[in-house]
């Protein structure tokens, strides 16, 4: 039995399974901001790596948001990779290393990462969970271990999630 008091109950873990170079995940960025304002700390939300092979440079981009993660900002790296999806498709890696000289990163070192792939085995272990639990499309959720596929329509999506966080948060019995 957990040590967990009442008024700080474990928080709802939301898996985003998302691509950098998706559109559809730049979209669904507008429910992530919803959620976390409504949640804030009640709801852990984790970002999980499924590059599309239609999209060159989207495994680049899993492991450059890896790096962002380890230096410290890997939410508004996220965010701010998003938003130049198409830049992305265009110019290629140059974005990732960019951007994250944009936001004070340390842009050698994302450059450096990219080359000695440090972080690939984090994406490839988050793919491979993807492609085990179902996930074909991005984005795509998973919470309270029900699979909500964003990848076709994002409509109605943020009120499922709610609605079964709510249900998570009020706790057995609820």
């Amino acid at each position: 039995m957990s040590d967990t008091s009442p008024a700080h109950p474990e928080p709802v873990v939301l898996d985003i399974w998302c691509e950098l170079q998706c559109t559809d995940c730049r979209s669904a960025l507008d429910d992530v901001r919803a959620l976390r304002a409504r949640y804030g700390d009640r709801m852990e939300i984790r970002l999980r790596h499924f590059p599309l092979e239609k999209h060159k440079h989207s495994f680049a981009a899993a492991q450059a948001a890896e790096e962002a993660v380890e230096q410290g900002r890997g939410w508004p790296y996220i965010e701010a990779v998003l938003e130049r999806a198409e830049e992305l498709d265009r110019r290629g890696e140059a974005v990732l290393v960019d951007t994250a000289r944009e936001l004070g990163l340390d842009a050698e070192e994302f450059d450096v990462a990219l080359i000695d792939g440090r972080h690939i085995l984090i994406v490839d272990a988050d793919q491979a969970e993807g492609k085990a639990i179902g996930v074909t499309g991005t984005p795509t959720y998973v919470i309270g271990g029900e699979r909500l596929d964003g990848g076709r329509s994002q409509d109605g999506l943020r009120e499922r999630i709610e609605e079964i966080a709510d249900r998570l948060l009020a706790g057995p019995g609820a």
